[in-house]
């Protein structure tokens, strides 16, 4: 896999209260492309980041339905992966994406 079919794969990091405690037990959370699999964001995050991937879990958030000024609206269907890094492995999303 090459860096940049890589890049396709993992679109961003995700930063929320809830990502930030589950990276206290090594894991860390991304968004990524909502037709990719396990293995592809295993591949592309191995391949960016130079860690050992122990485990890939994923989720699929629909998007919700919200109203603005009385004009409906619906935000995108989200895809994320939660990662789980072998011990002694770190990733830092601040800096590196």
């Amino acid at each position: 896999m090459s860096a940049l079919s890589a890049y396709d794969v993992i679109l961003s990091p995700v930063i929320t209260e809830k990502s930030s405690a589950v990276s206290e037990a090594n894991q860390v959370v991304f968004k990524v492309r909502r037709n990719a699999t396990k293995p592809e964001i295993k591949a592309a995050i191995e391949k960016l980041f130079g860690v050992k991937v122990l485990a890939v879990n994923t989720l699929n958030r629909k998007g919700k339905t919200k109203r603005f000024k009385g004009i409906k609206g619906k935000q995108q269907d989200v895809k994320r992966a939660i990662v789980k890094l072998a011990e002694g492995d770190k990733i830092d999303v601040t800096t590196r994406i």
